[in-house]
């Protein structure tokens, strides 16, 4: 397969997995919003720490083991987890809060996602480092 071949190869996989993982972050919407309400944006705080742990799962394992430039990471890194994280949809109910005036909630809310998100990101990296280092 030549160049254009492998690039629009790698367009189609991304748009795949997009689906894929917009499908399944709506599903998680869903579920999250039946088990904790609504009140607050518990559903996008889940998503980001779950997505995040599995971005450095993803990372971790394609920088111990894998051809980090192939269609497998576009699929589950730029397709997969692009689709199903939710970093617009974190800033829109950070900012909803906000102008709601629930600025506890607010703040809990941002900081938690950040902390959260970066956590889950170091213990997906260390996960993969010691299962294949």
């Amino acid at each position: 397969m030549g160049d254009e071949g492998r690039a629009m190869m790698g367009y189609l996989v991304v748009f795949v997995g997009a689906g894929i993982g917009g499908a399944a972050r709506h599903g998680m919407n869903i579920w999250v919003a039946k088990l904790m309400g609504t009140g607050f944006p518990w559903h996008t705080l889940v998503i980001n720490i779950l997505g995040s742990l599995a971005m450095g799962l993803v990372a971790g394992f394609f920088a111990e083991r894998g051809d980090a430039t192939g269609h497998l990471r576009l699929f589950l890194a730029t397709g997969i987890l692009g689709g199903f994280t939710t970093f617009s949809a974190f800033s829109l109910d950070a900012i909803l809060l906000w102008e709601r005036h629930d600025y506890l909630l607010a703040s809990l809310y941002v900081g938690g996602s950040a902390v959260g998100a970066l956590t889950g990101l170091v213990l997906g990296l260390w996960s993969m480092r010691m299962a294949l280092g």
